[in-house]
C-alpha cells in the first residue's frame, strides 16, 4: 500500500511535535518514565533561581526546579520542587537557595535528624542564604570575608568615635594639647637647670664632688695620725680593761651597806644620835632652856640694877622680876610654853 505525501508529511509533523515536547520536558529537568515527588519552599528572595535550576542534598542533585510563584504581592515566593528519586526527607530538614557567580543557582536540602518523615506535597522549612557577593569572598579567599567584617567593625568604631568627640571633647582637647605644651617648656627649663647641675666645670655636682676628692685627700694625709688616734683609744681602753672595776664595785657595795646599818641605827633610836634625831625630850629641854634663858636676858635687860649696882647712894631694885619674857618679833621671838 503505498501512502500519500500528505500522509507521510502528517506523519512527520505529529513525530516531530510528540519529540519537540519530550525533549522539552526533558531539557526542564522531568523525568520521562520515573515517578516524580513534589514538595514546596517558600522564599523571600530566591535570588535568581529559575525553573529547571538543580535541587541538591549532599552535593548530588536530586531534582528539579518545577516553577516559582510570587503572585501579586511579590513579597513571598512559593518554590515547588520536584524529586526524581524516592529521598526520606526529616520535618527538620530546611531548603537553602545557593547562589552562583559562576555557576546556575541551585536549592539545597539540608536534611535534618529526625525520624519522622515529610510527605510528598509538604513544605520544606527554609532559611535565608547569604548574598552572591558574600559566598564568592568566601570562595576566593577566606580573608577577604575577614577584611569585610573588619572594615564593617571599624566603621562602626569610627561612628562611635565621631558621636564621642563632640565640641566640647574637641575643646578638652585642645587644652589638654596646651597644657602639654606648656609642660614640655617646664620639662626644657628643668633639662637646662639639670645640665647646669651636670656641668663638669661649674656644676654644683662637680663643686661637691671635688669638695668630697678634697676630704679624702685630707683623710689620706692625716692618715698616720688617725692611725696614732686610734693607737691612743686601743690603749685607753686597754688601761680601763685593766682596772679592777668589781672590787672597786664591791667597796662601794660595802660603803653602802655600812651607811645603810647607820641609818637603820640611827632611825631605831639606838645610840645617841639615833635619840638625838628621834626623841622629842631634847628638843622640848632645849626649847625650856631657850625660853629661860630669853627670860633671863629681858629682866637683867630691863632691871640691870637687880643684878648690877654700881650707883653709891643708889637704892637697890625691888621691882617684880619678869615673869615671861619682852616681845621681840625681830631678833629672838618667844615661844610660849
Amino acid at each position: 500500500m503505498k501512502m500519500s505525501n500528505e500522509t507521510k508529511v502528517g506523519s512527520l509533523t505529529a513525530i516531530s511535535i510528540v519529540l519537540l515536547i519530550l525533549g522539552f520536558n526533558f531539557l526542564k529537568g522531568r523525568s520521562l518514565t520515573a515517578k516524580t515527588v513534589r514538595y514546596y519552599a517558600v522564599f523571600e528572595n530566591i535570588q535568581g533561581l529559575a525553573t529547571s535550576n538543580a535541587v541538591v542534598i549532599n552535593g548530588k542533585q536530586v531534582g528539579t526546579v518545577l516553577s516559582t510563584d510570587g503572585g501579586v504581592d511579590m513579597r513571598k515566593i512559593t518554590v515547588v520542587l520536584t524529586l526524581n528519586q524516592a529521598v526520606n526527607i526529616p520535618v527538620n530538614s530546611m531548603a537553602l537557595i545557593n547562589p552562583s557567580v559562576l555557576g546556575t543557582t541551585s536549592i539545597e536540602i539540608k536534611l535534618g535528624n529526625s525520624q519522622v518523615f515529610k510527605n510528598e506535597g509538604d513544605t520544606l522549612e527554609t532559611i535565608a542564604s547569604k548574598g552572591m557577593l558574600d559566598d564568592a569572598f568566601q570562595k576566593v579567599d577566606p580573608v577577604l570575608m575577614q577584611v569585610k567584617n573588619t572594615i564593617r567593625t571599624l566603621d562602626s568604631v569610627l561612628m562611635t568615635v565621631n558621636s564621642v568627640f563632640d565640641s566640647n571633647t574637641k575643646n578638652n582637647i585642645k587644652a589638654v594639647m596646651a597644657n602639654l605644651s606648656s609642660t614640655t617648656a617646664s620639662l626644657a627649663i628643668s633639662s637646662a637647670s639639670l645640665q647646669s647641675l651636670l656641668n663638669t666645670q661649674t656644676g654644683a655636682v662637680a663643686k661637691t664632688l671635688e669638695n668630697v676628692s678634697e676630704i679624702t685627700g685630707t683623710l689620706k694625709n692625716n692618715d698616720k695620725k688617725i692611725d696614732q688616734t686610734l693607737t691612743n683609744l686601743e690603749t685607753t681602753t686597754a688601761n680601763f680593761s685593766k682596772l679592777n672595776i668589781e672590787k672597786t664595785l664591791l667597796s662601794i657595795d660595802a660603803t653602802v651597806n655600812e651607811l645603810k646599818n647607820t641609818l637603820g641605827n640611827v632611825n631605831s633610836q639606838k645610840g645617841s644620835l639615833g635619840l638625838l634625831i628621834s626623841d622629842p625630850k631634847l628638843y622640848n629641854n632645849l626649847s625650856a632652856t631657850s625660853n629661860k634663858l630669853n627670860l633671863l636676858l629681858d629682866d637683867i635687860r630691863v632691871h640691870p640694877k637687880r643684878y648690877i649696882n654700881v650707883s653709891v647712894f643708889g637704892k637697890k631694885d625691888k621691882s617684880e622680876p619678869l615673869l615671861t619674857p619682852l616681845a621681840d618679833t625681830i631678833n629672838a621671838p618667844y615661844t610660849k610654853q
